[in-house]
């Protein structure tokens, strides 16, 4: 009997996955700041262009009425709270997150922390999870099976394929072959009898056993 054709290479669906901060974002959180009563300048509003009396806002490199510095979208005054710039208007941060902020693949609620980027999708990183343990799979390594992911552990132990000669794992890169119904090392399928090598070779089998030619029908 002859061995089915080898060099093949054992497919892994290892894909990798990154957490976003939401300080990496395009679009940075910003904070106005109360300018000093005392700054000894009479600054010129961004918004409405007119001479400032009193407080004022400094945000975007430009001083405001505080009145006059707000969300382009709801118009709540943004003093505090902090906002965010995009496309040359500002927004406060429930109103960019509506706007801007990507959906999660898993629950489609909007994300407004950090973002696992996996699949060419945008998760929560607590939505992107083992399918098995449900743990969050963050930044390490995982698998995909059947649409699902895995974390490296429990697809392993799940789905990972066993040498029949040595009983280890197939790892991704060795080579191996299909014989008598079982997975092998390239190295590990060797005749029981003498341990010769019988990859590409004639074999014969006994028991799910290989054997050389010469020694086919000794017992073993």
């Amino acid at each position: 009997y002859a061995p089915d054709k080898t060099s093949t290479v054992l497919t892994q669906h290892r894909q990798p996955a990154q957490p976003t901060p939401m300080q990496n974002r395009s679009s940075i959180l910003q904070a106005a700041q109360q300018a000093p009563e005392d700054s000894g300048r009479t600054p010129l509003c961004g918004a409405c262009k007119k001479i400032i009396r009193g407080r004022y806002l400094v945000a975007l490199g430009q001083s405001w009425h505080p009145e006059e510095f707000q969300c382009s979208q709801c118009k709540v005054m943004l003093d505090e709270g902090g906002f965010f710039e995009e496309r040359g208007s500002v927004f406060c941060t429930k109103c960019y997150d509506n706007r801007y902020a990507p959906n999660c693949a898993k629950c489609k609620k909007i994300i407004t922390g950090d973002i696992m980027h996996a699949l060419k999708m945008t998760y929560h990183v607590q939505c992107f999870m083992c399918a098995a343990c449900k743990s969050p799979i963050r930044n390490q390594a995982f698998y995909m099976e059947e649409g699902e992911p895995y974390c490296e552990r429990d697809y392993e132990k799940m789905f990972g394929t066993k040498c029949h000669g040595c009983d280890f794992k197939i790892d991704a890169g060795d080579r191996f072959l299909e014989a008598l119904g079982y997975s092998w090392h390239d190295t590990c399928f060797v005749c029981a009898f003498c341990q010769i090598n019988l990859e590409g070779k004639t074999f014969y089998s006994k028991n799910d056993k290989p054997l050389c030619k010469g020694h086919a029908f000794a017992p073993v």
